[in-house]
């Protein structure tokens, strides 16, 4: 196979994300005073699970697939991630992604601990028969390690609530009886939870609002957003904002990028950019590159793409006086150096993009019930558990003269720390 030079510069970056987690994980235990042999475990992944497996495509040919699962922490309870397909998927990455997880979680005080899966696919190279195919054999090779109290699978890059119901359905036929909590973001009609598809990137504006009413910015209208990614999370994103009065001058999806400096009509770009799948070209905006998108003037800039997209190369050009990251691992620890030393406040991912885990937890906890909530209460609680977390955060953060990222790690691994020296070693 001929393997191009933008695939192993890509390669290379994806891997630096595993290497960015460890980093940021070394800068948060260094100002904790953690035994040095839980700083250790913690280190680590609990377990990591990789699987060849065929899939019939429709032209009945055999195709061999490779997909990944890592559980990096169960202390806190259940692992908990979710499961993207991409080309770019590589252990190192899905190890990094599962590390976020577990901080995460605790972060916003879940009982969950981190995990995350990903096949290495073009989702958008098979067809609606052959992705069924390929979800329904990937979930039987994971029958050994979910389940609703061991490993509860989501939603991911690439993946929607029609792969969750793939794998929902073929657990529930292996186990013989319906299991709807064994994965969270599927469609309502099947036990999915209302706000569930919104959830991430309403959580980014409202980590975005506390961060900017403790800087005393309370007028919508004032505030410039950029939003790098035009997928769920950055979509949900921008539509909230919008909805909320803030002025969204640029957004991007994969290829390509549009900016107008006085604002977009959001559900207009979303109609359009259906339409002509990419957003380019929009009556009144000028088409710009992703790069590019990254160091327009504005007030907010929202990285909610890939990570590693924040680099020591651009951070110097950011022109946003904030940034609040919807992506997992957007800026790597050089970037964050240089973002710091210019007075640049960062929203870390781990608190900004946790409102999609957040509202999983309430899928999982309504599954289990039986018992489900309309929208408002869901919203409710998203927004009450979001704000208390970036409370916590922020203190955290003025008590050690740190920034939000290192608070929120220090936060997260201070409480699995905590959990993990209560239970202790076993045997």
């Amino acid at each position: 196979m001929v393997v191009s030079l933008n695939q192993v510069h890509h390669e290379i970056e994806v891997q630096n994300a595993y290497q960015t987690a460890l980093a940021q994980y070394e800068r948060a235990v260094h100002r904790l005073d953690i035994d040095e042999n839980v700083v250790e475990y913690m280190r680590w992944p609990r377990r990591e699970f990789t699987v060849n497996f065929p899939v019939r495509r429709d032209d009945g040919r055999v195709e061999m697939f490779t997909g990944y699962r890592v559980h990096h922490s169960t202390v806190m309870g259940p692992s908990k991630g979710g499961i993207r397909y991409s080309l770019n998927v590589t252990l190192d990455e899905v190890r990094a992604l599962a590390m976020w997880m577990t901080w995460k979680c605790a972060l916003v005080n879940l009982p969950y601990g981190g995990a995350k899966g990903g096949v290495l696919v073009d989702p958008k190279s098979l067809s609606l028969r052959e992705k069924e195919n390929l979800t329904r054999r990937y979930a039987s090779e994971l029958i050994p390690l979910i389940s609703p109290h061991a490993d509860i699978p989501a939603p991911d890059m690439g993946t929607g609530p029609q792969e969750m119901a793939w794998i929902m359905d073929t657990y529930s036929m292996t186990v013989g009886y319906s299991v709807p909590a064994v994965v969270t973001g599927k469609p309502i009609n099947v036990g999915g939870s209302e706000g569930r598809t919104e959830a991430t990137g309403r959580g980014v504006i409202i980590s975005m609002i506390e961060a900017l009413k403790r800087q005393g910015i309370t007028h919508p209208g004032d505030v410039r957003l950029v939003i790098q990614g035009f997928g769920n999370v950055g979509y949900h994103a921008a539509a909230y904002a919008y909805e909320m009065g803030y002025k969204v001058v640029g957004i991007s999806d994969i290829d390509s990028g549009i900016y107008n400096p006085n604002g977009l009509d959001i559900p207009a770009v979303r109609a359009y950019s259906t339409r002509n799948r990419t957003p380019a070209g929009f009556p009144g905006a000028d088409t710009v590159t992703n790069a590019e998108l990254l160091t327009l003037p504005c007030d907010v800039l929202i990285p909610a793409a890939m990570e590693g997209q924040i680099t020591e190369h651009n951070a110097p050009h950011i022109r946003a006086k904030m940034i609040v990251e919807g992506a997992n691992g957007p800026t790597t620890t050089e970037a964050d150096d240089i973002i710091n030393d210019r007075g640049i406040l960062l929203v870390p991912d781990i608190l900004a993009n946790a409102g999609g885990v957040t509202v999983s937890y309430f899928e999982w906890v309504q599954g289990l019930q039986s018992f489900f909530w309309d929208v408002e209460e869901v919203f409710r609680q998203l927004e009450r558990i979001l704000v208390r977390s970036f409370d916590a955060t922020a203190h955290m953060a003025e008590d050690h003269h740190v920034d939000m990222r290192t608070a929120a790690q220090m936060l997260a691994i201070k409480r699995v720390a905590d959990a993990l020296t209560t239970r202790g070693f076993y045997p």
